[in-house]
């Protein structure tokens, strides 16, 4: 049995709008595609009113993906 490779994605380390891809297959992530065809979720941790982490998994290599960072994001948002 093949173990699963889960791979962790800060979001405030990304330059921009750089998309998101899967680390393993580059397989694109994006936040607009509702239909999962490219990736499923399957966890959302809140932290109180606040999204902590999302852990996704890649529909072409199924590898897990832990997206973190959302805090600061929603920090900066917030200031502008």
């Amino acid at each position: 049995m093949q173990r699963l490779k889960c791979y962790t994605i800060d979001l405030t380390k990304l330059k921009g709008n750089e998309d998101v891809h899967c680390p393993r297959c580059e397989n694109a992530i994006s936040p607009d595609d509702e239909t999962e065809d490219a990736y499923t979720i399957l966890e959302t941790v809140m932290k109180g009113d606040t999204l902590d982490k999302i852990t996704l998994k890649c529909n072409k290599c199924q590898t897990h993906i832990c997206l973190t960072g959302f805090q600061l994001l929603g920090k900066s948002r917030q200031s502008i």
